[in-house]
């Protein structure tokens, strides 16, 4: 009669609950006085609350994951399941909530946040790879220009999040509020060792009226096939007088065309 050797237990370890991570971060933070800077880093988790209660979202916040102020800025960690809600309806209401806070202080400078929303497998404290991805995101230059650039009396919000939400949000055919894919132009992200493939969006602004060349996409692959996701790069021609740029028009979000001197991000210079 056959007899099984002992098993031998083999050694593995399960893999940590998959968890969206919610950061955002303050633009010139810096330039307020010690005193504004008290302020407003207690004033962005109202902000927070305020817009994830707006969204439905006030109990999963409650229960949030690894809650951390980063001084000009807060990050905290919810189940994956809400990230339709994040990416869908969290930016405009998110934007809304920002200008009841402008019209309440208008002795300081108009507060503008970035924000930035990736997943992935995290323990309990949040350390991991996907939390150093989050703020990789949250450090990227054509966001930060977004900012730059943009009228503050216009433009408070700005969001970036990875190419793996997007395609887990967008790809599940689930409901995101009035917000579709169009409405995230992609972008290869390039922070100290971090190149990844990710989506911008501005809560309003439509891309097909904006420029373009502010985007790099990797190049093709030898096989002539595009990454997953990402349009072929296309060459751009150099900042010339009276080219065409994005401009909004007040809270309403009317959008149109304006001319300008220059066609990308400060003054000419590529992204």
């Amino acid at each position: 009669m056959y007899q099984p050797t002992q098993e031998v237990p083999a050694s593995w370890s399960r893999l940590w609950p998959y968890r969206a991570v919610l950061a955002v971060d303050a633009r010139n933070f810096s330039g307020n006085t010690s005193t504004a800077m008290q302020q407003i880093n207690a004033d962005i988790q109202q902000v927070l609350d305020c817009s994830l209660q707006a969204i439905g979202l006030s109990g999963d916040w409650q229960r949030r994951s690894f809650p951390q102020h980063t001084g000009d800025g807060y990050v905290a960690g919810m189940d994956a399941e809400v990230l339709p809600a994040l990416v869908g309806c969290f930016p405009q209401a998110l934007r809304t909530v920002l200008w009841d806070w402008r019209r309440a202080n208008q002795g300081l400078a108009p507060l503008q946040l970035r924000v930035s929303v990736h997943v992935g497998p995290l323990p309990d404290d949040g350390l991991g790879v996907p939390m150093v991805d989050t703020h990789r995101l949250l450090d990227d230059q054509a966001l930060r220009d977004l900012l730059a650039r943009a009228d503050p009396e216009v433009t408070n919000t700005a969001v970036i999040i990875s190419e793996r939400v997007y395609e887990d949000v967008f790809e599940s055919g689930l409901a995101t509020g009035s917000a579709v894919a169009g409405q995230f132009a992609q972008r290869f992200v390039r922070v100290k060792t971090f190149a990844r493939p990710a989506r911008l969006h501005v809560p309003g602004l439509d891309w097909g009226l904006a420029d373009r060349s502010i985007f790099e996409v990797p190049e093709q692959p030898a096989t002539g096939r595009a990454p997953s996701g990402l349009e072929p790069a296309t060459p751009s021609a150099p900042p010339t007088e009276g080219s065409v740029s994005f401009n909004q028009y007040g809270p309403g979000g009317t959008q149109g065309v304006s001319p300008t001197v220059y066609n990308s991000f400060e003054g000419g210079h590529r992204v």
